[in-house]
């Protein structure tokens, strides 16, 4: 099934693909054989660069165990950004500037993206701040960009603090708006 978030993902995804191949450097990142990923092109000796792509995730992550054990329902729109695909960090530029849209490599990567969602969500609790979860960073330091877990609208967040400044309605137009930006 196939949501605004999703089908905002997997274009971006394309076009992200698109312009590696455009610069001439195809994806790719060095092996590690204790991290496997459905992502790898192939396999390589112990630190050679191989090549990988964004996979589609077969559907079996769910963040239903953080949401049991914190009594919050997360934003739909959150989860199928995390669920979609297995894929390496993917760079973009983004209106306000760029950013690293953030994602799970493997199953082992997954919990420990949950791990940290946990205690985000526990610092905003203590912080006595409304629920936010982190999908990305920025290139200005400590800011990171959330979705309100309430509204789903897209935020601008400094650590620590209430965020900032609202971005996008939600996750899928700010997903929209990017544009790959492929290192080189």
């Amino acid at each position: 099934m196939t949501t605004p978030v999703t089908d905002a993902l997997q274009d971006f995804v394309a076009r992200y693909q698109s312009a590696a191949q455009q610069a001439g450097q195809p994806l790719s990142t060095e092996y590690d054989s204790a991290w496997p990923s459905p992502c790898y092109q192939g396999s390589g000796a112990e630190g050679e660069q191989v090549r990988w792509q964004p996979t589609p995730q077969a559907g079996n992550l769910s963040f239903h165990n953080v949401e049991e054990a914190l009594s919050i329902s997360l934003n739909p729109q959150y989860c199928e950004f995390f669920t979609s695909f297995y894929s390496d960090n993917l760079t973009a530029k983004a209106e306000q500037g760029a950013c690293e849209l953030l994602q799970v490599w493997n199953e082992q990567d997954f919990e420990r993206l949950q791990q940290n969602l946990i205690g985000h969500l526990l610092m905003k609790q203590r912080l006595k701040q409304a629920p936010t979860l982190f999908f990305a960073v920025t290139d200005e330091e400590d800011f990171i960009l959330t979705v309100d877990n309430a509204s789903g609208a897209v935020m601008l967040e400094q650590v620590g603090k209430p965020p900032q400044q609202q971005v996008a309605d939600d996750l899928a137009s700010f997903i929209r708006t990017l544009e790959p930006l492929i290192q080189s």
